[in-house]
């Protein structure tokens, strides 16, 4: 009884290690494994060694990089890539698409002939909205 009750805070000990220290560096590597798996032409980048670029051509597993004003390309491994700085067009494009369609469309406000007619109360149905949409259109 003794030895387990010992055993009981080196056994806390790990298991908070865990959550601490080991957990969140497999979630930070899995995020990293998916920006390079991701990685697109005009992407630009930012290598391990601290070089700066823009993506132009991508194979399995190199990429081609236009690098300074001279725009000299170079072919390197993904695995170096530390960060992706601006990602491409294309990325934004699909964003911007995403978040259109999430945008609610104003309601159509119905136009009236009399002004001075009582508003309607909530128990209008749905066919009596269109009967009057299709009077006034006429």
């Amino acid at each position: 009884m003794q030895g387990l009750a010992s055993l009981v805070p080196l056994l806390v000990l790990i298991v908070l290690m865990y959550f601490l220290m080991i957990r969140p560096q497999k979630k930070k590597d899995k995020q990293i494994q998916d920006m390079r798996r991701n990685l697109q032409v005009g992407d630009e980048i930012v290598t391990i060694g601290g070089i700066c670029g823009k993506i132009v051509k991508t194979k399995d597993e190199t990429i081609v990089i236009q690098v300074g004003a001279d725009k000299v390309k170079f072919e390197m491994m993904r695995w170096s890539v530390s960060t992706v700085t601006n990602a491409s067009q294309r990325v934004r494009e699909d964003v911007e698409a995403e978040e259109e369609q999430k945008k609610v469309k104003p309601k159509r406000l119905k136009k009236s002939a009399d002004v001075d007619e009582e508003p309607k109360s909530d128990e209008t149905t749905a066919e009596e909205i269109r009967a009057e949409e299709e009077k006034a259109e006429q």
